[in-house]
């Protein structure tokens, strides 16, 4: 069994000469909460449809579970679930009735919509019609429709859109349980850092249909970093100490400023300029916000 859930290569998709997607290599594994980040118009819901085989893309490969979706379209798509844009209901029927007109296309037992109604905390609205619903509870019902045929993989096209704050984190809270109680990989793609840094495990970054950035949330965070400012006892000779260690850095104000430098090194510094009876006051990071780092990335093109 393949690691990887979502594997695409040299992905294209051409409107009219103009490149929606281009080479696009995704990397998606087991278990993961991948954010595809980007501003509206750089190419998700473009890259989610040819995920789906809900367009073709003009070249390039997408594989699945290890397998290509040109020729298992059928096979991979029972084991995934989607929700892309807003979820479309009869207004007037429950949200019972509602997941029972998809189960009867999609098949399975009818013990699953209470199942899926539990997992996304509706069981209590279950007999209301929808219609009165507010987006929130519509979103976390489009994902229990999504949830219906037990999927391995799911993909969200911005689910917490239009959302009021409580919405967002109930939407946040419920995306974050599927790898740890369901086994799901989750695909959401939004165009807000903020929210996705809060669920995410691993994030890719697109602009203008080329991904500029994937990697670890954890990599983007100390790409955040810029440096380090220490106020200490006898600054000079602490200074010392720090170049000895291999730091880079000089004094201001009577302050230590350093470069950029992993936790255990900051935590070494700190050891060896206790040890040779330096008073450690203050240990600062100075940090870009990671929304400066993601306007950078989307503004400019830039690859970090």
């Amino acid at each position: 069994m393949t690691d990887m859930v979502i594997q695409t290569k040299g992905l294209y998709k051409l409107y009219k000469k103009r490149a929606a997607v281009e080479d696009l290599n995704l990397e998606i594994a087991r278990g993961d909460i991948y954010g595809f980040l980007g501003p509206n118009g750089a190419g998700k819901t473009t890259t989610i449809r040819m995920l789906l085989g809900l367009i073709q893309p003009t070249r390039g490969s997408i594989h699945l579970f290890g397998k290509d979706l040109k020729k298992e379209k059928m096979d991979i798509l029972r084991r995934t679930g989607s929700l892309v844009e807003y979820p479309s209901y009869y207004g007037h029927l429950t949200a019972i009735e509602n997941l029972e007109t998809i189960r009867r296309i999609t098949g399975g037992p009818k013990a699953r919509i209470a199942e899926v109604l539990d997992i996304v905390s509706l069981t209590k609205e279950a007999k209301r019609p929808v219609k009165g619903y507010s987006l929130g509870m519509k979103q976390r019902l489009g994902i229990a429709a999504a949830l219906l045929n037990h999927p391995e993989l799911l993909i969200l096209d911005e689910p917490t859109n239009g959302l009021d704050p409580s919405g967002i984190q109930e939407i946040r809270e419920l995306i974050k349980q599927m790898p740890r109680q369901f086994g799901i990989t989750v695909l959401v793609s939004s165009h807000l850092l903020s929210e996705v840094e809060l669920m995410a495990d691993k994030v890719g970054i697109i602009r203008e249909g080329r991904l500029v950035y994937q990697d670890t949330i954890t990599n983007l965070t100390a790409a955040a970093s810029s440096g380090f400012r220490l106020s200490v006892s006898e600054p000079e000779a602490a200074l010392m100490h720090a170049l000895e260690l291999g730091c880079s850095g000089v004094l201001n104000r009577g302050m230590m400023e350093l470069g950029a430098m992993s936790d255990a090194k900051v935590a070494l510094l700190v050891k060896r300029l206790v040890e040779h009876q330096h008073a450690v006051y203050r240990v600062e990071e100075k940090r870009r916000s990671l929304e400066d780092i993601f306007m950078q990335i989307v503004g400019e093109g830039n690859r970090i």
